[in-house]
């Protein structure tokens, strides 16, 4: 068979975790893309399979080690498939090549880079072109990589390494790119966020990130995450109520409501500097949607702390509230102290606390019914067009237009704690440039 005759290469990835692990299983998909590759619907049809990869929480770490094992007899069975892992899984190199021998390649968080260098060697003889891919509506676009802070609990420092701020060019460039494949909206990404530019020698911050990319023309909308309480400014807050792209919609995790146990996971600020935080907020914009996360059952938690958390969350009332049970993560400090919670103990906290936010989101979307409001729609998901508010709420709604990539006008006529429903009415002109 000559080269012209040969079927395109085709890879399979499979990403969980964060949304840094999104932006960068799109990075590669781009990257194989332009590669020649094209994406086969299951592990067993690619030449190149590969695993994106977090362990954040213990249920994620064992999610990875499953997928790894179910894939031993598919190499085994076709020793010609690459296989790749990448991510958060991805420390002790050595230990895993022992552990895992059936894997091609193990390469660090966010480095794409390994993964083209042997995708590229492995098409080199094969010039069959590749249908492109369909830009996302919304996209993520990583600012900064690692963190400085070290929270007791968190293995991402470990695994990312320190902070690693991008160029505002770079990011712009990027921007711009996406924009033009079809992207309406971006989210900048950073494991802290806020803290962006600290390490750059002019000390730029994110504020200034966000007035550059708001003069992106043809991009609608932006975004940001995750913040740190202890390192969002006056600025930035400001920033955001004046630049009209810049969504109402902050993730500001807090992850207990107890000082002691705050203290305990290195957070850095204090019940009522996060209170007064979330007041602020809330006064510079009104009605922004603000989601959170919690640990339940760290080392040590009392039921009196843990009440603590829980009367937090009833009294500030989050749109959303991300809840995971504590699970040591090894090298973190943490992991060297007692895990003296239950299992059975840290599931009653986590329900708890997932029974008290659908109450309370059930309470806050019903405000919406009967409301028109403002849909940049994503795509057609099982019938229904699916898109989001800029405070983030989760929209569907039927219509036979083709809606992709477009703002609608939407009345809410049915809304539950994690979804809305509604009937178009009408158009919404893109903003100005």
């Amino acid at each position: 068979m000559n080269q012209c005759s040969a079927s395109p290469k085709t890879y399979y990835l499979w990403t969980i975790g964060c949304q840094m692990n999104e932006a960068d299983s799109r990075r590669l998909a781009d990257g194989l893309t332009a590669l020649g590759y094209r994406a086969a619907p299951r592990a067993e049809q690619a030449d190149l399979v590969v695993l994106n990869t977090c362990v954040v929480r213990r249920s994620a770490e064992d999610k990875v080690v499953g997928r790894l094992s179910s894939l031993k007899g598919l190499k085994r069975r076709r020793p010609e498939m690459l296989l790749a892992v990448m991510g958060c899984f991805v420390g002790d190199v050595s230990r895993l090549r022992q552990k895992y021998p059936y894997v091609d390649i193990f390469a660090a968080p966010s480095d794409v880079d390994a993964i083209l260098a042997l995708a590229r060697r492995r098409a080199a003889s094969n010039e069959h072109p590749a249908p492109s891919t369909q830009q996302p509506v919304a996209a993520y676009v990583p600012v900064s990589t690692g963190c400085d802070h070290r929270c007791t609990y968190c293995i991402v420092r470990l695994r990312r390494g320190p902070q690693r701020s991008r160029p505002i060019d770079e990011i712009v460039a990027e921007v711009r790119e996406l924009v033009g494949r079809g992207a309406r909206e971006v989210t900048l990404l950073g494991q802290n966020v806020d803290a962006y530019g600290t390490d750059l020698p002019d000390r730029p911050d994110l504020a200034d990130v966000l007035y550059a990319v708001h003069r992106v023309e043809g991009l609608w909308r932006i975004r940001f995450l995750t913040s740190h309480p202890a390192d969002m400014t006056g600025r930035l807050i400001e920033t955001v109520a004046a630049l009209p792209k810049v969504c109402e919609h902050i993730e500001l995790p807090v992850q207990s409501g107890d000082d002691d146990v705050l203290r305990r996971m290195a957070r850095r600020y204090t019940v009522a500097e996060y209170r007064d935080l979330v007041a602020r907020i809330r006064a510079a914009l009104p009605g922004t949607g603000l989601a959170t996360d919690v640990i339940v059952g760290f080392c040590g938690e009392s039921e009196a702390q843990f009440q603590n958390t829980y009367r937090l969350l009833e009294e500030l009332r989050f749109d959303m509230v991300h809840v995971a049970a504590y699970s040591p993560r090894p090298g973190t400090p943490a992991a060297r102290w007692p895990d003296d919670v239950p299992p059975a103990e840290k599931e009653r906290r986590r329900q708890a606390v997932d029974d008290l936010q659908k109450r309370i989101a059930g309470e806050i979307n019903a405000r919406f019914l009967g409301q028109t409001v403002e849909v940049l729609v994503e795509d057609l998901h099982r019938g229904k067009w699916r898109g989001r508010t800029r405070t983030n709420k989760l929209v569907f709604f039927t219509d036979d237009a083709d809606w992709r990539g477009k703002l609608a006008l939407v009345e809410i006529t049915w809304s539950g704690p994690w979804s809305m429903l509604g009937r178009v009415r009408g158009a919404v002109d893109p903003p100005s440039p």
